[in-house]
C-alpha cells in the first residue's frame, strides 16, 4: 500500500526526534565519565574514564547481538519473560521497530553499566569490567526492559493481560535502568568490600573525597542536559495528537515532561544543599550534585504522568532518601565511591513508588492510550483517588527488579571473586590503578607525589616492597 506524503513526513519527523533524543542520552556517557573521574582520587582517574569507554563499546556489541532481541523481540514465540527475535538486528527494520529505535534503546543499555562501574571504582580489576559489562547489557538489563517496556512483558502497561489490571508505569526507567544498575553495583561493591583505608580499625569512616570538583559539576550538567533526551525522548514519537483534547498531543506532554524533570532535580538539589549543611556544617558541592541527580533518577519513572507540583514533592523526598541511605551506608561500612547504589537504587525505587502515588488519570490516558477517551479505565495514583492497583504493581516491579538482578549479578560477581579476577591487590590499590594497570597517571602532576609516576616505576616500587 502506498504511503501518503503526509504519513512520510510524520514518520520522518518522529524518526529525527527519536535520533536526536538518542544522541542526548549518549551524551550522558560523557557526563558519567566526568562525574566518575572527579569523584575518585587522582591516581584512579584514568582507570575510571577507561571503564566508561569500555561500558559503551562492549555494551554496543552485546546489545546488538543479544540485548535488543531479549528486550523487544516479538513474533509467534513472544512470551512475558524474554524476547525471542531480532538477534543481531535480523529482520530490523520491522513493522514495530527500526534502526532509530534500536539506537535509542542502546543508549539506555550502556547507561546501566556506567552506573555499576561507579560502585566498584578504585579497586576492581579491569578484566572484571569487561565481563560484567557484557553480561549486564546483553542479558540482565534486557530481561527487565522486556518485562516493563515490551508489549508482551508481564509488567508492561501495554500487555494484553495487565498486572492487577494496571501494569507498572516506569516511563523512562527509574527501575528498568537506574535500579538495575544500582543493584548490580551493590553486589559488586559488597562482595569486594571497602577500599583500603576507607574505615579505620574502629569502623569509623575515613574521608576519601574525589579529587576534582570541577569535573563533578561538569558531569552533573552534562547529565542534566542528557536527561532531556532520557525522559522527554521516551515518547519516541512527537507527532501524536490527542483527539479528546483540542490542540494537544505528545508535543505537549514532551514539554511537561521536561518541566517535571527539571523541577524534581532542582528541588532535590536545594534540599540536599541545606540538609547536608545542617548535618556537616558547610556547603558541599559534590553532595549537591548528587542530590540533583537523585531527583532526576526519582522523577524518571513518572515524569510523563504527574503534575509539576508533584515533581517538587518527588525531588524533596528523593533528597532525604539519598541523605538517609548515605548515612546508613557508612554505619554498615558499605563503600560506594560514587554513592551509586544509594543514588540510583534508593531514588530509583522511590521513583517507582512515587508514580504509584501521584500519577494523574488524564496524563496516564494521554501517555498510554494516546489521549483516546472511552478506553478501558486506567488505574492511577493512590493519593489522587486511583485505588491500589497501580501502587501494588509498582511495588511488585521494585521487588521483581531487585530479585532478578540479585540472583544474576550477585553470583556472577561472587564467581569472579573466587577466581581472583575481581579485586586488585593491596599493592596495586595503594599505588593506584592508573600506574599499576594503565601505564601512568591521567595528570602530569597531582597531590600524591610520593607514588610512582610510570609503570616501570611502579614495578620497581612493587618489587622493593615485596623484597
Amino acid at each position: 500500500m502506498e504511503v501518503s506524503w503526509e504519513e512520510s513526513v510524520t514518520e520522518a519527523i518522529n524518526t529525527i526526534y527519536l535520533l536526536f533524543s538518542a544522541y542526548l542520552v549518549f551524551m550522558m556517557q560523557l557526563g558519567f565519565a566526568m562525574l566518575c573521574a572527579g569523584s575518585v582520587r587522582a591516581k584512579n582517574a584514568l582507570n575510571i574514564m577507561l571503564t566508561n569507554v569500555v561500558d559503551a563499546v562492549v555494551g554496543s556489541i552485546s546489545y546488538y547481538l543479544f540485548g535488543f532481541a531479549f528486550a523487544f523481540g516479538t513474533g509467534s514465540n513472544a512470551n512475558p519473560f524474554i524476547g525471542t527475535t531480532f538477534f543481531a538486528l535480523k529482520d530490523v527494520p520491522s513493522p514495530d521497530f527500526d534502526y532509530a529505535y534500536f539506537l535509542y534503546q542502546w543508549a539506555f543499555a550502556i547507561a546501566v553499566a556506567g552506573i555499576t562501574s561507579g560502585s566498584i571504582a578504585e579497586r576492581t580489576q579491569f578484566g572484571a569490567y569487561l565481563v560484567y559489562s557484557f553480561f549486564l547489557t546483553g542479558f540482565v538489563y534486557p530481561i527487565v526492559a522486556h518485562w516493563v517496556w515490551s508489549s508482551s512483558g508481564w509488567l508492561s502497561t501495554s500487555s494484553t493481560q495487565l498486572l492487577f489490571g494496571s501494569g507498572a508505569i516506569d516511563f523512562a526507567g527509574s527501575g528498568v535502568v537506574h535500579l538495575v544498575g544500582a543493584i548490580a553495583g551493590f553486589w559488586g561493591a559488597f562482595i569486594e568490600g571497602p577500599r583500603v583505608g576507607r574505615f579505620d580499625a574502629f569502623g569509623k569512616p575515613v574521608p576519601m573525597r574525589g579529587h576534582n570538583a570541577t569535573l563533578v559539576v561538569l558531569g552533573t550538567f552534562l547529565l542534566w542536559f542528557g536527561w532531556f533526551g532520557f525522559n522527554p525522548g521516551s515518547f519516541t514519537k512527537i507527532l501524536v495528537a490527542y483527539p479528546s483534547t483540542a490542540g494537544q498531543g505528545n508535543w505537549t506532554a514532551v514539554g511537561r515532561t521536561a518541566v517535571t524533570t527539571t523541577l524534581a532535580g532542582s528541588t532535590a538539589g536545594i534540599v540536599t544543599l541545606f540538609g547536608r549543611r545542617l548535618l556537616i556544617g558547610h556547603w558541599d558541592t559534590m553532595d549537591v550534585c548528587n542530590g540533583v541527580l537523585g531527583g532526576f533518577v526519582a522523577i524518571t519513572s513518572g515524569c510523563a504522568v504527574v503534575e509539576p507540583w508533584a515533581a517538587i514533592v518527588c525531588g524533596f523526598c528523593a533528597a532525604w532518601v539519598l541523605i538517609g541511605l548515605n548515612i546508613l551506608a557508612l554505619k554498615l561500612q558499605y563503600d560506594d565511591p560514587l554513592e551509586a547504589t544509594q543514588l540510583h537504587g534508593g531514588c530509583g525505587a522511590w521513583g517507582l513508588i512515587f508514580t504509584g502515588l501521584f500519577a494523574k488519570e488524564e496524563f496516564v490516558v494521554q501517555v498510554y492510550d494516546s489521549g483516546l477517551a472511552g478506553m478501558a479505565p486506567r488505574p492511577y495514583g493512590l493519593l489522587l483517588g486511583g485505588g491500589w492497583k497501580l501502587i501494588t504493581s509498582q511495588v511488585v516491579a521494585v521487588l521483581a527488579i531487585v530479585g532478578w538482578v540479585s540472583v544474576t549479578m550477585g553470583p556472577m560477581f561472587y564467581v569472579l571473586h573466587k577466581l581472583n579476577i575481581l579485586r586488585i591487590s593491596i599493592e596495586e590499590e595503594v599505588a593506584g590503578l592508573d600506574v599499576s594497570s594503565h601505564g601512568g597517571y591521567a595528570y602530569v602532576n597531582h597531590a600524591e607525589e610520593e607514588q610512582p609516576r610510570r609503570y616501570a616505576d611502579y614495578v620497581r616500587f612493587r618489587d622493593d616492597d615485596q623484597s
